[in-house]
């Protein structure tokens, strides 16, 4: 029997689902990207059924264009055995880091798992319980062929480093889920706010770490890259 250094029943996931979906029109003009299907399913009821059946039961879903159709469609999660609330942003998208700091209030965990709805993938998210970050525990993949430079060096440390442009060393791409500190976040200002530059900037200091997802993983970021997974997954 698989044990793992914390209950998954006590951590909060949260899934970013506010985004437009720009590049996924004309499909997101009127389809929230999380809810667009692969294998007859939406993007957010794989996620949801992955995570229940891993043993999890605290989910926040932050939500803003066709909001409402996400809840509608997904419900409070009683059909998945999950607890699910959500964080309306009215005004319009925070992006990942304004959404998540808007809604730190109802995490209920010290540390939290972030997941991107707009993935497929077929990790065990408690493998990522294992750590307990200062700043936050990045899953990472090799890189996908629309994505070929990758983000982030991981070191053999588990350290992950930007390194310098040209330094021919290889990257690898940030899937888009990990481990967060809770107090860490809280410590930044609220408002729209974006990941990247944090993560950059916090690589610089030396504070994050990572490790690798060796499945399945795909980034559903354009209709063509949508019609394409569903190919290869019904191979």
């Amino acid at each position: 029997m698989i044990t793992f250094p914390a209950n998954p029943a006590d951590i909060t996931i949260f899934i970013l689902a506010a985004g437009r979906g720009e590049r996924m029109r004309p499909l997101s003009n009127t389809t929230p990207k999380p809810l667009l299907k692969v294998l007859g399913k939406s993007l957010l009821e794989h996620h949801l059924q992955r995570l229940a059946t891993q043993g999890f039961q605290k989910i926040i879903i932050n939500v803003a264009h066709l909001g409402q159709k996400i809840i509608d469609t997904i419900g409070g999660g009683q059909s998945f055995g999950l607890d699910i609330i959500y964080s309306f942003e009215e005004n319009g998208a925070l992006e990942t880091l304004g959404g998540v700091r808007n809604a730190l209030d109802k995490i209920q965990s010290e540390h939290f798992l972030l997941l991107n709805a707009d993935i497929w993938c077929d990790c065990d998210f408690r493998s990522l319980l294992a750590h307990q970050p200062e700043v936050a525990h990045l899953l990472m993949t090799t890189n996908p062929s629309h994505h070929p430079e990758g983000d982030f060096i991981l070191e053999e440390s588990g350290k992950l480093s930007l390194g310098l442009p040209g330094d021919g060393l290889t990257r690898q791409t940030y899937t888009g889920i990990g481990i967060y500190n809770k107090s860490f976040i809280a410590s930044l200002d609220k408002g729209y706010s974006l990941l990247g530059p944090l993560l950059r900037a916090e690589i610089k200091k030396n504070k994050l770490s990572g490790s690798m997802h060796h499945g399945q993983w795909f980034d559903i970021g354009t209709p063509e890259r949508l019609i394409q997974v569903n190919q290869l997954l019904l191979k």
